[in-house]
């Protein structure tokens, strides 16, 4: 048999049956292959069985198909008047606390501080998290006081916890801000080598600060949230507690990443450093335990809640069909086991 002929007929053939019925098309289809094609359609191979219902699936679901479509497309537009007006927005925040702040030239230094301090905690950070931590360094350094390190420190510490603090807490987004925020770091300290020491060390000092305050906010807000919003924050509930408990090894894997795709003396200092820091690692280890003793015990409840209406939702028809594809599946798998099982036998049988 030529597959694609079989394919392109069984194609057309479909197309041109004219039925009320689903079921009449189908019956018609079947009668098509076995006059058309002498194959008893209960005998159908694989590849012929999947054109066939390849065939009646992409032909009944057309309409449907196509209006998902043109959904998709609307929903995708939408997204990109979303990032362009978030990003006119965020244009305009920087506009409008450039005017407070100029309005309040005469200010003293401690309310433009003060100012400073709420800008970073109402723009948008991640997005040019880079530039600001380069910008921050260098101002540290151009500074030159008897106190660089721990400016730098405190900076990279608080700039870590708001950038932090604007989405979920969750293990990929940790990592993209520590590896954002010491890549940064590395690249001012190889562009200024006797500094490098200073810089790098007060970099993985306030990564490590501003990441124990931000869980340790999180576990404050976990005590005092209503039990809705937890069940919302905490929505993948054993992927939360799997990796609030490995923050310390997420933070010393950035580290170590980092310094294998930069030059041997970073790489040098990072390794020092990071073996080092293990100890102080230990404030992070048990912030992060302490978080989720609390997330086990104020989300306990939450769970048998979601346990109990989850034996609800298996009633429904989706869960009924997810019940039934795997109990399908698992017949497959038999099946093949025992085909498997049946030809070593054959095998060993002919042997004898």
């Amino acid at each position: 048999m030529n597959i694609e002929e079989f394919e392109r007929d069984i194609k057309n053939s479909y197309k041109s049956i004219e039925s009320a019925s689903l079921t009449e098309r189908l019956k018609k289809l079947l009668e098509h292959v076995e006059q058309e094609w002498n194959i008893d359609a209960k005998k159908l191979t694989l590849h012929e069985l999947k054109i066939l219902a390849t065939t009646v699936i992409d032909t009944e679901t057309i309409a449907l198909h196509d209006e998902v479509e043109e959904l998709l497309a609307k929903k995708e537009q939408i997204q990109r008047r979303i990032d362009k007006k978030s990003h006119e927005l965020q244009n305009l925040k920087y506009d409008l606390f450039n005017s407070i702040e100029e309005a309040l030239v005469d200010a003293p230094k401690q309310t433009i501080s003060k100012l400073h301090q709420i800008k970073l905690q109402s723009i948008d950070l991640f997005d040019m998290l880079n530039e600001m931590i380069e910008s921050a360094i260098l101002t540290a350094l151009e500074k030159n006081d008897n106190d660089t390190e721990e400016t730098i420190e405190e900076v990279i510490k608080e700039i870590t916890y708001e950038t932090i603090n604007e989405g979920p807490l969750n293990s990929i987004r940790i990592r993209k801000i520590l590896s954002s925020i010491v890549q940064t770091s590395v690249d001012v300290a190889e562009a200024t080598p006797n500094q490098a020491n200073i810089i790098l060390r007060s970099t993985l000092k306030g990564a490590r600060t501003g990441l124990i305050k931000s869980i340790s906010r999180f576990k404050q807000q976990l005590l005092y949230m209503p039990d809705e919003l937890k069940a919302i924050q905490t929505s993948n509930y054993d992927n939360a507690i799997d990796e609030l408990i490995h923050t310390d090894t997420i933070f010393t894997q950035v580290i170590s990443n980092i310094s294998l795709t930069n030059s041997a003396q970073t790489r040098k200092i990072l390794e020092e450093m990071s073996n080092n820091m293990k100890y102080d690692l230990e404030e992070l280890v048990h912030i992060s335990k302490e978080t989720v003793e609390v997330m086990k015990d104020k989300l306990k409840n939450i769970k048998k809640d979601a346990i109990q209406r989850g034996s609800k939702v298996l009633k429904s028809q989706k869960a009924q069909e997810a019940k039934r594809m795997g109990i399908q599946a698992w017949g497959v798998a038999r099946t093949a086991l025992e085909n498997a099982i049946k030809t070593a036998k054959s095998a060993i049988d002919k042997k004898d």
